[in-house]
């Protein structure tokens, strides 16, 4: 399964071609009122930049797709920042270039090279995250047990809510949806059965990602 990939957060990078400067702003949306709103602020943010090129992704298929080259030559600017959002696989986000023009023409080739690279630079400087489903197990046990209990979380990187101290011990943990039996095992062995174990809600958790993989 293709894991689920978007912007780690709201930034601008800034690359200098041949004395134009290209700023990329990138922020995650989730519809497309959203989106407008953003590229809308970065154009008034920049009154005096020459264009607002932008591309943007919204669905967990992707079902929408738009892409500017606001006064650019036509499919030198908005069509290369959408390929490399593609080309990253990524979701929800939106990409706006500012180009400040230094007075030196860059071509067709030289203008889809320099908004190109102006995403990627973005997009790594800003850096990815993975978007994963996690499932609440809610945990209760005994004073005698926790200790053993928290060791095993904090050992295997595992969060809890603060747990709740009464005649026993409540606490919740998240865990991706295909480690949640072999947890629950793990927690039941080490307690020896000295714990109760039940499933919760589910949520989306974002943790950056290595684009190495």
């Amino acid at each position: 399964m293709e894991p689920f990939l978007t912007i780690k957060q709201t930034g601008t990078a800034e690359l200098e071609i041949k004395k134009s400067r290209f700023l990329c702003s990138i922020a995650q949306v989730t519809d497309e009122a959203e989106t407008r709103q953003f590229i809308a602020n970065v154009a008034q943010q920049n009154p005096k930049a020459n264009h607002n090129c932008y591309a943007y992704m919204i669905g967990d298929d992707n079902h929408i797709q738009r892409e500017s080259d606001d006064g650019e030559p036509s499919g030198t600017a908005g069509v290369p920042i959408l390929n490399v959002l593609q080309q990253e696989n990524l979701h929800n986000l939106v990409a706006v270039v500012t180009r400040y023009f230094g007075g030196i023409k860059l071509g067709a080739g030289g203008l889809i090279r320099a908004y190109s690279n102006s995403a990627s630079n973005g997009i790594r400087e800003i850096g990815i995250v993975e978007r994963v489903i996690q499932t609440e197990l809610q945990l209760v046990t005994d004073y005698s047990s926790y200790e053993k209990l928290a060791y095993y979380l904090k050992k295997n990187d595992l969060n809890s809510d603060p747990p709740e101290f009464s005649v026993i011990v409540k606490l919740s943990i998240y865990v991706d949806k295909d480690s949640i039996e072999t947890i629950k095992s793990d927690i039941t062995s080490l307690l020896a059965g000295n714990v109760k174990i039940s499933t919760g809600k589910e949520r989306y958790q974002e943790r950056p990602y290595d684009q190495k993989k």
